[in-house]
């Protein structure tokens, strides 16, 4: 079964939202929906790895539509994916300011639903496969192909045994791991380690986080975990 592009669609308009939305769902792809700049926002935040294409209203409430597509352009996950201003606005200095920001393509409203799945169908062919070696969690994002770390947009300069145990935090983040289970997973790389050897490369591993470092909770009587409150 193939899987399904992800379209972020930012509109304000209901109605021309939801009509666009349930086409586009119609021929198989998923739609996720955005009414204001912020929402979209946090739509990016939360699911990057879902997101192959997005299209884009440029006079939203909230963060503006240009603003958007500047941060889909710094977001490491999806900065590759095409993007399409659809807007009422159709004076040349407006489509300059779309693609300027990073768009891949402008079209004026009103415009056929067919029109817009052309060309979504169009750029979509011509991306590249997408590297599924990213994870993520808020701020921090890790790309475990490449050896990449991270953290409010800064690259973080990493051991190899705290690479290894942000690794393993991310791929389940909604499991609290103990010491021993954190061991076993960095036991390859050090022959001796022991229960407060995790108490000190995590404490490192969170200074380097900075701000986000806040993100690897505590259990006590247990071990680490993601913090799921932060999201």
């Amino acid at each position: 079964m193939d899987v399904k592009h992800g379209i972020l669609l930012l509109e304000d308009e209901t109605e021309a939202s939801e009509m666009l939305a349930n086409y586009l769902e119609m021929h198989s792809f998923e739609v996720f929906t955005a009414y204001n700049g912020n929402e979209a926002l946090a739509i990016i935040e939360q699911h990057p790895d879902r997101i192959s294409l997005a299209i884009l209203d440029i006079m939203v409430p909230g963060t503006t539509g240009l603003d958007v597509c500047r941060s889909i352009r710094k977001n490491p996950i999806i900065s590759e994916i095409p993007i399409i201003f659809l807007t009422a606005k159709d004076q040349e200095r407006d489509e300059i300011l779309g693609l300027e920001s990073g768009a891949d393509d402008y079209i004026s409203k009103p415009a056929s639903l067919k029109l817009i799945e052309a060309r979504v169908k169009t750029l979509l062919r011509r991306q590249p496969a997408r590297s599924t070696g990213w994870l993520h969690f808020g701020p921090i994002y890790l790309d475990i192909h490449n050896r990449v770390a991270l953290a409010d947009d800064k690259r973080l300069d990493l051991t190899h045994t705290e690479f290894r145990i942000l690794e393993l935090l991310l791929n389940q983040s909604n499991k609290v791991f103990t010491r021993q289970e954190i061991l076993e997973h960095i036991s390859d790389d050090q022959k001796f380690v022991f229960d407060r050897t995790v108490d000190v490369h995590v404490k490192n591993l969170r200074i380097k986080l900075g701000k986000a470092g806040d993100a690897i909770k505590t259990y006590r009587g247990t071990g680490y975990g993601m913090n799921r409150d932060q999201l």
